[in-house]
C-alpha cells in the first residue's frame, strides 16, 4: 500500500467530498502528498478543476495533533468572509473513520514562503534584497492589522480561548512548560540568564488596557505566503495550530522582536534570523499597526518582553531534546543561541522600561 493510500482512503474521502465540498468537482479524485511533517501532513486534492489541500495529522500522530487540526479548521472557517489573508476552509471532519484521522480541506493559495536554512530566513528573489525586502515587513503587518480588527465574537469564536485573565496567565503558563522539559527529556534544568528577571518584571507590569482578539500564535515569513508579483503582498497567513483568543499585540511583538530597534541601532544585527538591515524597524511597524488598528501601543515594550519570554520557554525544548540525543548537537547549539538571546534581550528591555 502506498504512503498516500495510508493517509487517505480514496473511496471514503470521495464520498465525503461529494457531500460537503462540491467546489472541488466530480472527476475521479487524485491525491498527492505535498508535505509529510512530524506534526501535520498536507495532501493535494484534484478532481479535474482547481486544486485544494487536505491537512491531517501523520499516521502516528503526536499528542494533541488531532485536536490541533480541528482548532485550526475552526479558526480558518471563522475567518472566511473576513479581510484576513488566509486559506479558505471548505470543510472539516472530526470522524477519524473517514480517512483514519480528523482533517480539513482548504483552498490551495498561490504564493511563495520564506525558508529557514542554516540559521537564517531567506526570501524568494527579488524579495531578498532592497528595496523589495523592505515591503515584506509591512505586508506581514497588513495581515496582523486585518486579524486584530476582526470581532472574534461576531465570527463565532467567543469560546475559542479564555480572554479573561489572558495576560495574567501567560508567565506561569510558559514557565510551567519550561519546567516540564527535565521530566520529559531527562536533562538537567539550567538557570538561563535573564529568565528570572523577565519573569518577575512581567508579573509586576501587566498592562491594564487589554483588548481581546484572535492570535495567530507563530507569526513569521515562513508561516506566510506572498504574491509572486511586486510589490510585496501577503496572500495568506498559514499554520494556525497555535491560534487562540488573547491579546493580538503579542503577534506583533513576536514578529517585530526579530527586527531592528531604533533605540539600539546595530545591536540586533549580529546573528539575526532575518536580513534586518533591509527591513523596517520594530518601531516603524508598531506605528503602522497602531494607525491601522487604533490600538494604544504605549505598553508595547511589555508585549515585546512577553514574546521573547514565551519564545525562550518554548524553544528550550529543542535544547532539551539535543541533550537527550533526540536532536543533533548542532541543532542544540543553534537553539541554545536563540533561547539565551531571547532572555538576554528580554532583560535588557525590562531594564530599559524600568
Amino acid at each position: 500500500m502506498s504512503q498516500t493510500a495510508t493517509l487517505a482512503d480514496i473511496p471514503r474521502l470521495t464520498a465525503w467530498l461529494d457531500a460537503r465540498v462540491p467546489e472541488l468537482g466530480d472527476a475521479p479524485l487524485q491525491v498527492t502528498q505535498l508535505h509529510g511533517g512530524t506534526s501535520n501532513v498536507i495532501l493535494s486534492l484534484n478532481r479535474g478543476g482547481r486544486d485544494m489541500v487536505l491537512r491531517r495529522p501523520p499516521a502516528v500522530p503526536p499528542p494533541g495533533s488531532e485536536k490541533g487540526i480541528l482548532r485550526e479548521a475552526r479558526v480558518l472557517t471563522a475567518l472566511n468572509g473576513t479581510s484576513v489573508p488566509h486559506p479558505h476552509c471548505y470543510g472539516s471532519c472530526a470522524d477519524a473513520g473517514v480517512i483514519g484521522a480528523p482533517f480539513y480541506v482548504m483552498e490551495r493559495v498561490e504564493g511563495w514562503a520564506a525558508e529557514l536554512r542554516d540559521g537564517k530566513i531567506y526570501n524568494l528573489p527579488p524579495f531578498d534584497s532592497a528595496p523589495m525586502e523592505y515591503g515584506i515587513g509591512y505586508a506581514m503587518v497588513d495581515g496582523l492589522i486585518a486579524l486584530a480588527n476582526v470581532d472574534y465574537k461576531a465570527v463565532g469564536l467567543e469560546d475559542f480561548g479564555r480572554a479573561d485573565g489572558f495576560l495574567e496567565r501567560q508567565v506561569d503558563r510558559w514557565e510551567s512548560q519550561l519546567n516540564s522539559y527535565p521530566r520529559l527529556y531527562g536533562y538537567e534544568y539550567r538557570d538561563i540568564p535573564g529568565f528570572t528577571y523577565a519573569r518577575d518584571w512581567l508579573r509586576a507590569n501587566i498592562p491594564d488596557d487589554f483588548r481581546a482578539g484572535i492570535i495567530h500564535g507563530d507569526v513569521g515569513t515562513p508561516n506566510a505566503l506572498f504574491a509572486f508579483d511586486r510589490p510585496a503582498r501577503l496572500t495568506a497567513l498559514i499554520d494556525w495550530e497555535l491560534s487562540t483568543i488573547g491579546d493580538p499585540l503579542i503577534d506583533l511583538a513576536w514578529f517585530t522582536n526579530k527586527l531592528r530597534d531604533e533605540e539600539r541601532p546595530g545591536e540586533d544585527e549580529d546573528g539575526a534570523l532575518y536580513n534586518i538591515a533591509n527591513f523596517p524597524t520594530r518601531q516603524e511597524l508598531a506605528r503602522y499597526y497602531a494607525a491601522g488598528t487604533g490600538r494604544d501601543l504605549s505598553d508595547f515594550d511589555y508585549y515585546c518582553v512577553l514574546a521573547l519570554y514565551k519564545g525562550g520557554c518554548i524553544l528550550e525544548y529543542k535544547v532539551a531534546q539535543s541533550a537527550a540525543g533526540i536532536l543533533s548537537p548542532e541543532t542544540g547549539r543553534f537553539f541554545d543561541r536563540l533561547v539565551t538571546t531571547n532572555f538576554a534581550k528580554a532583560e535588557q528591555l525590562c531594564r530599559k522600561a524600568g
